[in-house]
């Protein structure tokens, strides 16, 4: 939806989210208590009381008094979005801690309301990691399973492209805003999926990728989907964040074996031997994931 069709409490979030210095726990704190005290209203006496140190308090302040109704359409006047407080926003999404207040999106946003299934791993994938994408992927298809992936090089490339190839539906979660394709090689892949699938993210339009900005985009795939399949990941890598979230969440974590020497492996072989679902085939998901 669009800015002029949100609800006035949502517009004064949206505000809020966009105060300088402000970041989602703070958001959180003060959109909480405009709920117990049934009133949108910043000013310094309730920031001070609310725990949000006087630095940090001044700037949220100054920002809102900046800010007007007129200056909110412009900026947003293009941005597709919803809110934490939309009926389209992802129910499994609402469980998670800090989940985000804002979700801006370009394509088919009623694929994040059914069954998804992330596909996550190493972006130096091997031919083999490419092999169990193509192996997976098509029953879980048939299947009606959206797949998440996160635009990245290697093993979510391959997630999209076999589903795409496949003619299912795929979700990309992106961790710079929507208009926005990073990396560049993904480019072909992301024109696809933004026309006629779904690329989410919990930043505006012009965010430019920053480090910090992956482990969040990680959060939200572990939080909309289902469960979390892996196909190769190193012993430290971001796959195995987003499956240790999934885990925190109560979502299934899948892991699919390798070599038993390759490195490239070695955080899936971690995974199993941690309680992660020995993945063989696409089966061993849909028989978890249906008891969801």
């Amino acid at each position: 939806m669009r800015y002029n069709e949100c609800s006035d409490f949502e517009k004064q979030m949206i505000k809020l989210y966009y105060c300088r210095g402000i970041g989602l726990k703070s958001c959180w704190r003060i959109i909480k208590h405009w709920i117990a005290q049934q009133a949108t209203i910043v000013n310094l006496a309730d920031l001070y009381r609310l725990g949000i140190t006087a630095k940090k308090a001044d700037s949220i302040y100054r920002s809102w008094q900046q800010m007007t109704d007129a200056h909110m359409r412009q900026m947003l006047d293009q941005q597709q979005l919803i809110t934490y407080f939309s009926s389209d926003y992802p129910a499994l999404l609402r469980q998670i801690p800090d989940p985000p207040l804002l979700l801006f999106y370009q394509g088919n946003l009623s694929l994040l309301h059914q069954p998804c299934l992330a596909i996550v791993g190493a972006r130096d994938a091997s031919i083999y990691a490419r092999k169990v994408c193509e192996k997976l992927v098509p029953p879980l298809v048939a299947a009606d399973y959206a797949i998440i992936s996160g635009l990245a090089k290697g093993v979510d490339s391959f997630a999209h492209e076999s589903t795409l190839r496949n003619h299912g539906q795929t979700i990309a979660v992106v961790g710079t805003g929507v208009d926005i394709c990073y990396p560049s090689s993904s480019r072909d892949i992301y024109d696809e999926i933004k026309q006629a699938h779904l690329v989410i993210s919990e930043y505006p339009a012009g965010t430019l990728p920053q480090r910090f900005h992956f482990p969040m985009r990680n959060r939200l795939i572990a939080g909309i989907a289902q469960g979390v399949c892996v196909i190769e990941a190193k012993e430290k890598s971001g796959s195995l964040i987003t499956a240790q979230l999934a885990l925190e969440n109560g979502r299934e974590v899948f892991a699919v074996p390798g070599e038993i020497i390759s490195t490239q492996s070695k955080g899936c072989h971690q995974l199993i031997q941690d309680g992660a679902k020995c993945t063989i085939n696409a089966s061993d998901i849909i028989q978890e994931c249906m008891q969801f």
